[in-house]
């Protein structure tokens, strides 16, 4: 019998397009940047709300010889807080849009002044300490840089690992069992230009859509990881081309692996699951 693995937590995608115009005079030097946000930490069961309050974002352009680049662009300088449960599975909400210089750019700082998780059954939420986030930034390095080019759009995508960045304090079975969360974010960067994307739907051995799958796809290690929705949906987004594996788990039935799926770039692949239940343990 095999052993289902469920992950717990999806990601954070906060979306970028950087487009430079066409027009040769000095103002084209300017493209237009857009910043959305995407995905849900939680199983949204237990968890009423969960929320970041970015309060500023800026940008380095790299620089070559210069260890520490070009001095940083605030790109934004006005809170926004977003309920991190409104946005799943591609779902996305501006952040930013304005001009920027084209050129390569190599890291981002996101300043976060307040995170929060209202839990079901708890009347006050949680409100959790944001390390070095309101005075030094959330340092993001893009690797390899993302070139901005003249006449073109470049979109860079974010990936806010929750699973890894909202750390449960307690027992997570039960709402009355968890403590607290710590916040210790873990992000990625991905040329979304360059990227691909993954979705689908899992059903059951009756073509029932099924809620709460963990979906998960690795190369080597785990990239990205999603929950299905009512409708058994998922999607996975800023997948760089290549080979992977994805996996599909809930409790009750067994893991179904699926090997050498293909992430195209610029497109987006289909991939559905059929899960069957896990045969019962026959007690000897």
């Amino acid at each position: 019998m095999k052993k289902a693995h469920v992950f717990i937590g999806a990601i954070i995608g906060l979306f970028i397009l950087f487009s430079t115009g066409c027009q040769d005079v000095k103002n084209d030097e300017l493209g237009t940047l857009i910043v959305r946000l995407t995905d849900a930490p939680f199983p949204i069961d237990m968890i009423d709300a969960a929320t970041v309050n970015i309060v500023k974002v800026e940008i380095r352009k790299k620089s070559e010889g210069e260890e520490d680049g070009y001095p940083y662009i605030t790109v934004m300088d006005e809170p926004k807080e977003f309920n991190l449960l409104d946005l799943r599975n591609g779902v996305m909400a501006d952040l930013i849009e304005m001009k920027i210089e084209p050129g390569s750019y190599d890291l981002i700082r996101l300043y976060v002044d307040e995170a929060g998780i209202a839990v079901k059954g708890y009347v006050e939420p949680f409100k959790l300490k944001v390390p070095s986030g309101p005075q030094t930034g959330i340092k993001i390095f893009i690797d390899p840089a993302v070139n901005v080019v003249g006449g073109l759009s470049t979109e860079l995508l974010l990936d806010f690992s929750v699973e890894n960045s909202f750390l449960l304090q307690g027992n997570m079975n039960s709402p009355a069992g968890i403590k607290g969360f710590h916040f210790k974010p873990v992000i990625r960067a991905v040329n979304n230009s360059t990227a691909g994307s993954v979705e689908g739907v899992v059903v059951d051995a009756d073509d029932v859509e099924m809620e709460g799958v963990s979906v998960w796809i690795e190369q080597e290690t785990v990239i990205t990881t999603a929950s299905t929705d009512v409708e058994g949906y998922y999607s996975m987004l800023g997948l760089p081309a290549g080979f992977y594996n994805l996996f599909a788990a809930i409790e009750g039935f067994e893991t179904d692996t699926i090997e050498n799926v293909q992430i195209v770039e610029g497109n987006c692949t289909t991939q559905n699951f059929k899960l069957s239940p896990t045969e019962p343990v026959e007690e000897e």
